[in-house]
């Protein structure tokens, strides 16, 4: 059954003039849904302001927010800053039709000796970055998968994030803040010089008193294109937190159908697939040499597993769209992941790079499953199979989500219920989830981050932008379980502009992210 939800969010530019931009989320366990959802920046006013947030706020003339939540009104000065409101309109989340109901080992922590991915080729040493473990699948087993990201980031503890506004980023103690770049890509063969005069969007005007939906014009027209790239960045940066890019533009850029027929078919379109590359390198160049992590195209691996097991086996235009960066890279989905993981290092090297792992990419959607008897750490290595064919054992990390939508959004609005047990005595719980990310790194050889994780908690009146949910709290509560299945870090947000966000939660996120900070954080490796 395919579920669609469409959301809208709105980005103002120019004098008072407003575009409505189709936002859409991903549904949750067993349907499919929306597009994953844009995340659109705050936006800019009369004289120009590049603001570092995502999701719906609207500007106009003078620089009021519309809408989106965060800090109202805002500086708008030539070339400026401004903190703007909106959430972050996201993605990623139990899609394609996947089984559910149909599995789950309830063993604590996992398996602890799964071994190592014999996913079909994929080699450890394409990317020209860091070698992790030879060739043929980057299998391991051990306490500390994982530990090298953190230590390449300076870190040596479970990280804790979130996407925020600037107002929050800017007081708040997190490790990382996340961001999408996602909606559209420039119409030409290569990134805009720029925004001013001669760069369209699906033939709309990147000038800032038309808008459009490419990230590299989300700015004052004024300056180079790619500022809410670098100026996110050096936000990020003067916050002490790591920044996060979800790129997500497969599907919407290319607008096919969120099916894996329609977005495998859209990576073998060798014209598409060749300005979607050169807009992620562009990316890549303007992170430039500073540290980021970068995570690559949620849902669509799990879309593309779906259409076929082995990635090699599934077309798509890599080495035929863009030689000077994949040549000699089979044109297959699997050639698509180790090319994208090669760019990043070629063009920015302090980059850590991952794939998204989709609980349901199996067929099986293991993190709704109820059924004792199923065996999730195989399911977890059919997946991590998949995945290291499309080189994720050369990358740093593989990116995970629970659930698009707050539990209780899903229970009120749509009668579903998409609840983990806290008690982990009923199934699906949170030790499922934990054994299934443990498994999934053992064998694909390195670490977990859990992203888009729900940020509603118990306290709130189930209502738009104030669901329950208990994500929040039971990964606050549990850090040591994060630890022992080799999660290296949670990022939390919310799936869509409905959801409940760290500035619509009471202060439950913000006040678990300080005292978290407080305490030292869990520590990864003992």
């Amino acid at each position: 059954m395919i579920q669609t939800l469409q959301h809208l969010g709105w980005v103002g530019i120019g004098v008072g003039i407003l575009l409505a931009i189709a936002l859409d989320a991903c549904s949750g366990g067993g349907g499919t849904a929306t597009s994953g959802g844009s995340t659109i920046p705050a936006a800019v006013g009369s004289g120009g302001v590049t603001s570092t947030d995502t999701g719906g706020a609207a500007i106009g003339l003078g620089g009021s927010d519309v809408g989106g939540g965060g800090s109202a009104g805002g500086t708008v000065s030539s070339g400026g800053t401004r903190s703007a409101g909106g959430t972050a309109n996201a993605g990623g989340s139990k899609k394609g039709g996947a089984t559910t109901n149909a599995g789950g080992a309830r063993s604590t922590g996992g398996i602890t000796g799964i071994g190592g991915a014999s996913a079909t080729g994929g080699t450890t040493t394409t990317t020209g970055g860091r070698s992790t473990g030879g060739t043929g699948g980057g299998g391991a087993s051990g306490a500390c998968l994982g530990a090298q990201v953190l230590a390449d980031l300076g870190k040596t503890h479970v990280l804790a994030g979130a996407s925020m506004t600037d107002a929050t980023a800017a007081t708040v103690k997190a490790d990382l803040r996340y961001i999408y770049l996602s909606g559209g890509i420039f119409d030409g063969n290569s990134p805009c010089s720029s925004c001013a005069s001669g760069c369209t969007t699906n033939g709309t005007s990147c000038a800032n008193t038309a808008g459009c939906n490419w990230w590299g014009c989300w700015q004052y027209d004024k300056d180079p294109p790619g500022a809410y790239v670098r100026n996110f960045v050096s936000t990020a940066k003067g916050n002490n937190q790591i920044p996060m890019f979800t790129y997500y533009q497969i599907l919407q850029a290319s607008g096919a159908a969120e099916t894996s027929s329609g977005e495998m078919g859209a990576a073998n379109n060798a014209a598409f697939m060749a300005r979607y590359l050169s807009d992620f390198r562009f990316v890549l160049q303007n992170i430039g040499s500073d540290v980021a992590l970068v995570h690559v195209e949620p849902d669509f691996w799990g879309y593309a597993e779906q259409a076929n097991s082995n990635p090699h086996l599934i077309p798509a235009a890599v080495a035929s769209a863009n030689a000077a960066d994949c040549a000699g890279t089979e044109n297959s989905i699997a050639g698509l992941g180790n090319c994208m993981i090669a760019m990043a290092r070629k063009y920015a090297p302090k980059v850590r790079i991952g794939l998204h792992a989709s609980g349901w990419g199996t067929n099986m959607d293991v993190l709704a499953n109820t059924s004792a008897s199923f065996n999730v750490p195989a399911e977890a290595k059919k997946l991590a199979d998949f995945l290291v064919a499309c080189g994720a054992a050369t990358g740093d990390f593989i990116v995970a989500d629970a659930s698009d939508r707050d539990a209780g959004y899903y229970q009120q609005v749509e009668n579903r219920n998409t609840w983990w047990d806290a008690s982990n005595a009923t199934l699906p719980s949170f030790t499922q989830a934990f054994t299934w990310a443990k498994a999934l790194a053992e064998a694909a050889g390195t670490g977990v981050l859990w992203w888009q994780l729900p940020v509603g908690n118990m306290s709130l009146p189930n209502q738009t932008k104030a669901w329950k949910d208990n994500r929040v709290d039971y990964f606050f509560g549990h850090t040591a379980e994060l630890a022992a299945s080799h999660s290296i870090g949670m990022a939390f947000g919310a799936g869509d502009g409905s959801q409940t966000t760290p500035e619509s939660d009471g202060g439950n996120l913000v006040s678990k992210l300080n005292a978290y900070a407080t305490s030292g954080g869990q520590a990864y490796c003992p």
